[in-house]
């Protein structure tokens, strides 16, 4: 079964470059991270028909979405209850300043992704000419991962770095992640200090998991619709 996907503007022939560029840094036996996103969505289209060729993976998704599309692809993946000892994870990012950090997170895969990120050796991010950005931050608010329970006083120690954070909401309800979360989407100026502030959100009780990913980004992958540029960060080892 070969499952395509249009490309209608231009930011869509980057995504489709990034994810398709991604697959040829998957070897064969590799465990891979499988990220979340319209990005990503790319990537394991290729992967799918990189596999009916013949090549061998295992899969880690990081949402249901994730693991619904890889199924469909026939892409293998390991049970969640494993130790995964990943090789590499692929994912996308909402935003990438130039040293490399990400905020993710408006799909509401944070925390999964997170999750996965740090169990892969490497992990290489995808994304549109479009997401690359001077600093992290406004117009783009940070999602925070949130227990249901008190969110409302969560949402209030949030306010402090920024404006007054905001419950998502899907069809009216409050949006849930996978794992049985909320999410805040936190407005914020520039981000001068990600590092800094990933690990004050995560003190706060209540918070599960942010949307900075600070010091995990080993390669970067650009679309475009000219190609794509590989950028690779030699400080990040693991």
């Amino acid at each position: 079964m070969t499952i395509s996907a249009p490309v209608h503007n231009l930011q869509e022939i980057g995504k489709r470059a990034a994810g398709e560029a991604a697959v040829d840094l998957i070897h064969d036996g590799a465990r891979v991270g499988l990220g979340t996103g319209s990005t990503v969505k790319y990537f394991l289209l290729a992967l799918g028909e990189r596999v009916k060729a013949g090549l061998h993976v295992h899969g880690v998704p990081t949402s249901r979405e994730t693991a619904e599309l890889a199924k469909r692809l026939h892409i293998p993946l390991l049970p969640e209850e494993e130790e995964w000892n990943l090789d590499v994870a692929v994912d996308g990012a909402d935003q990438v300043d130039p040293q490399f950090q990400l905020m993710k997170g408006g799909g509401g895969a944070l925390l999964r992704e997170k999750i996965v990120a740090a169990a892969a050796r490497r992990f290489i991010v995808l994304v549109d000419h479009t997401k690359c950005v001077r600093v992290l931050g406004k117009p783009m608010p940070l999602p925070v991962e949130v227990t249901p329970f008190g969110w409302v006083q969560s949402a209030k120690h949030l306010q402090a770095f920024g404006g007054p954070p905001r419950l998502r909401t899907r069809a009216g309800t409050m949006f849930q992640t996978d794992g049985g979360n909320a999410v805040l989407d936190v407005p914020v100026d520039e981000i001068e200090d990600p590092a800094d502030l990933e690990v004050r959100l995560n003190r706060i009780p209540g918070v599960v998991e942010n949307g900075l990913f600070v010091n995990r980004t080993s390669t970067l992958i650009i679309g475009t619709p000219d190609g794509v540029e590989i950028q690779h960060d030699s400080s990040v080892a693991r």
